[in-house]
């Protein structure tokens, strides 16, 4: 039997190649290493179980994307015990660096998930608008407002800074 190929990419590529952003998915979501792992691996697996067909690796990417915030999704409304990342930054467990003024992630989190997804997508993954409604089934014009409300709430918990 052949290997499957999903847009042209071994299983082990796909993982390679896309791992980190599915990581970073499940990670903002979650905000729960345990858990975020298993939906993470769920997300591979379901790739792996259903093997769909995709017209090209930025199909693939966005399906992987689209797979991962569902997981999340659906591990949340399973598990509503766990605690917030912002619950844990309080309690002084963990901390994020402040001096790193690139690094937004620690912000990113205080957001809403409607919020959160819009900016990772956009820049972080370097999804347009119309793209990003297709990932998360919005409509582009609501997707554009949902990036210009982010970006101000981001704004105020990172302290200001310029719109990009």
């Amino acid at each position: 039997m052949a290997d499957i190929l999903y847009a042209g990419l071994s299983f082990e590529q796909v993982v390679k190649s896309y791992y980190q952003t599915i990581a970073s998915v499940c990670v903002l979501h979650i905000q729960n290493d345990t858990d975020a792992q298993d939906c993470f691996q769920n997300t591979f697996v379901k790739l792996f179980e259903k093997s769909p067909e995709f017209k090209s690796e930025s199909h693939l990417k966005a399906w992987l994307i689209r797979v991962a915030i569902n997981e999340c999704n659906n591990m949340r409304r399973k598990n509503r015990r766990t605690v917030s990342l912002s619950q844990v930054v309080e309690n002084s467990v963990i901390t994020f660096p402040d001096n790193d003024k690139d690094d937004i992630s620690w912000a990113l989190v205080k957001l809403d998930d409607k919020y959160r997804d819009v900016l990772y997508l956009r820049y972080c993954e370097e999804y347009n608008a119309n793209e990003i409604g297709k990932i998360i089934g919005k409509n582009p014009s609501t997707v554009r407002t949902l990036l210009k409300r982010g970006k101000e709430k981001l704004k105020s918990i990172y302290g200001g800074g310029s719109d990009e």
